[in-house]
């Protein structure tokens, strides 16, 4: 189902419980969801985007575009194609509460990639989207650009990008390169279209 907006910001219109919120962004019909873990730690606080003010956003937003998935290297605006951004904890407040946010616009968006950024957001995925979170770590360091199989998604686990070593960019540059050159849309299950 293709969903019609012309806002990339929040276009789902969540609102959030506390604020300052750094709603989620992107292209509403995305195929790859990228997933952090909130503005302090992924940036966004300043420009209300996730992935935009800090390291981490330069590496992920890098990594987009040398994949296609963005128009430029690095922009607070970024403008994107294919993918949204997004985070576990849209505002302060309690974790727990906070969490319905995220699967209320992973379910709205229904991306066939995603990645989550690091140790919590793996955590959360590993345990709501796939059957894996018993058998596997949540170590994005261990698991970083491999593919796990998800309960109607494919799971790209990514390192905590300001603890990147030589080699991790470009191992999540040819994950992504492959996947995109790929039948990835294959990955969604019988039973979303069932459910």
């Amino acid at each position: 189902m293709k969903r019609v907006t012309d806002r990339v910001s929040n276009p789902f219109g969540m609102r959030a419980p506390g604020e300052p919120a750094v709603y989620g962004y992107g292209d509403a019909n995305a195929d790859f969801h990228v997933i952090g873990r909130d503005a302090e730690t992924h940036g966004g606080a300043e420009t209300g985007v996730p992935f935009t003010g800090s390291l981490a956003g330069e590496r992920i937003q890098s990594v987009l575009y040398r994949v296609g998935l963005a128009a430029e290297p690095y922009n607070d605006a970024p403008d994107l194609e294919n993918c949204y951004l997004s985070y576990v904890r849209i505002s302060p407040g309690d974790p727990a509460d906070l969490e319905r946010y995220i699967d209320a616009e992973l379910r709205a968006l229904n991306a066939h990639i995603l990645l989550p950024v690091g140790g919590e957001p793996l955590s959360y995925v590993l345990s709501e989207f796939t059957t894996q979170a018993r058998r596997l770590p949540a170590d994005s360091t261990r698991l970083h650009a491999s593919e796990i199989r998800g309960r109607g998604f494919l799971v790209v686990p990514v390192r905590e990008p300001a603890e990147w070593e030589p080699g991790d960019e470009a191992a999540l540059v040819e994950r992504l390169g492959a996947l995109l050159n790929s039948d990835y849309r294959q990955t969604k299950g019988v039973a979303t279209r069932i459910g």
